[in-house]
């Protein structure tokens, strides 16, 4: 097979028998291998296993979870709030009229930039233009949705997530009850958006973002990050 011969230069490079004899074996235990091997191979080596193994199995991995908790906690702006809000619209928690924002920055664009000086019409249009922005991003969202949840009958997803849906819901009903502020709330999705981000980050549940340059970066490697990690799982068991 493919894979076969491309474990070949995996195995010489660490000076292994290539007659297949080798236990855990490259091609058919990645995630094994990977496991005792993974510091011991350059990146043009390791990037060979993203063909066979996916982000969340290499989860498993230690010095994996290592690296994506170290990557987390430099806070790239891919996985920053406003960033991921947008990339990862399903996750958001909140539950305001999606496309809010987007509108708001279409009307002060007309208001401030367009046909100056005809307050009149600029006023008409710049609601027009937040009206259809504002269209534009639900239907967006809707279409994440429908794709999304036809990917999800085959996709894992946290038992705790349920719970924590439920809890949500219980909470945003009490916040109603007991007439918590509306910045209360937005502080609160935000906080948990955060948190579910972070999470998926880390257990490889995340499309479209490259796990590659994160899983194969050997300069995310640090001795006390095993610590860390140990206490972040330990929280999260908790």
């Amino acid at each position: 097979s493919t894979m076969a011969l491309e474990a070949i230069p995996i195995l010489t490079y660490l000076g292994l028998e290539k007659d297949g004899s080798y236990s855990p074996s490259p091609s058919t235990q990645p995630v094994d291998f990977l496991t005792k091997h993974i510091n011991h191979l350059p990146p043009h080596l390791l990037l060979k296993f993203s063909a066979i193994t996916s982000p969340k199995e290499r989860t498993a991995i230690h010095v994996i979870r290592n690296r994506r908790l170290k990557y987390v906690d430099n806070q790239p702006d891919e996985l920053s709030f406003t960033s991921a809000r947008y990339t990862w619209p399903t996750v958001w928690p909140g539950r305001e009229r999606r496309g809010v924002e987007e509108g708001h920055d279409e009307e002060q664009w007309a208001q401030s930039r367009f046909m100056e000086g005809t307050t009149k019409h600029v006023k008409k249009l710049g609601s027009l233009l937040r009206d259809y922005e504002e269209e534009r991003e639900a239907e967006r969202v809707r279409n994440i949705r429908r794709a999304q949840l036809a990917a999800e009958e085959h996709q894992f997803i946290p038992e705790e997530d349920e719970d924590s849906d439920e809890d949500e819901d219980s909470v945003q009903d009490e916040a109603v009850q007991f007439g918590a502020s509306e910045e209360d709330n937005e502080a609160d999705n935000q906080t948990e958006f955060e948190r579910r981000i972070r999470e998926r980050f880390i257990y490889g549940l995340l499309d479209k973002i490259d796990y590659d340059k994160v899983d194969w970066d050997e300069s995310l490697d640090a001795d006390n990050d095993r610590d860390a990690e140990e206490r972040w799982f330990d929280d999260e068991d908790d």
